[in-house]
């Protein structure tokens, strides 16, 4: 474990970045899983901006990767256009 002060300190911002991670991580699967469950083309063309957002914030911090979160948007505006 942690002996020196920096070192304890360090796994308290770990701890406190871990939880804040992954929440926005679980948010963004949720509304991804949500967005796939709308059946009407209007509100998932309302809807898709703010889940792309959410995405792109992922991969801004490195959270998920790049390669990841472009997938991910290209499925989601083919889920679009095919509805």
């Amino acid at each position: 474990m942690a002996n020196h002060q920096s070192a304890k300190k360090r796994v308290r911002q770990d701890a406190r970045k871990r939880v804040h991670n992954r929440y926005y991580k679980k948010s963004t699967r949720t509304a991804i899983a949500k967005f796939k469950d709308i059946e009407d083309k209007g509100d998932a063309e309302k809807f898709l901006p703010k889940v792309i957002s959410m995405i792109d914030r992922l991969a801004k911090k490195n959270q998920w990767h790049k390669n990841k979160a472009s997938n991910l948007k290209s499925k989601l505006t083919k889920h679009v256009q095919s509805l």
